[in-house]
């Protein structure tokens, strides 16, 4: 019994190709697009930071100080400090890419990386 036939090779490799051509279409599209952080408290926007490198400086917003963040000098932010039990904020790493986020769910801090020039058009949300 073929585990495979000549069909389903095709269609996987058409699948595989359009995936392929829309990640570099992404990574070319947004690579190079300034971005900032969003940072909301119990989904309301407090603070937005530029991500455009530089010094690298921890802070904290004034509604939760017990939830920090630090800004690298790459031009990224992560959590590096919460009283949260779990600590997943923390392990989410480095955000950097227009889309992605992470969240201190207990501590209801949680951060987006948009555009600095957005418009309708944008993506809410990379997976991966």
């Amino acid at each position: 019994m073929k585990l495979f036939k000549k069909s389903d090779l095709v269609v996987i490799s058409a699948i595989l190709l359009l995936s392929l051509g829309i990640w570099v279409w992404y990574k070319a599209y947004y690579s190079q697009t300034p971005v900032m952080a969003a940072i909301y408290y119990n989904s309301e926007l407090v603070d937005t930071i530029s991500l455009e490198g530089g010094r690298e400086r921890d802070f904290s917003i004034g509604q939760n100080r017990n939830v920090v963040l630090r800004l690298y000098s790459d031009g990224s932010i992560a959590f590096v400090k919460s009283d949260c039990r779990d600590k997943l904020c923390i392990r989410s790493g480095k955000l950097r890419t227009v889309g992605q986020s992470a969240a201190c769910l207990p501590n209801g801090v949680s951060v987006k990386i948009i555009r600095q020039k957005t418009s309708d058009d944008d993506l809410d949300i990379v997976i991966g």
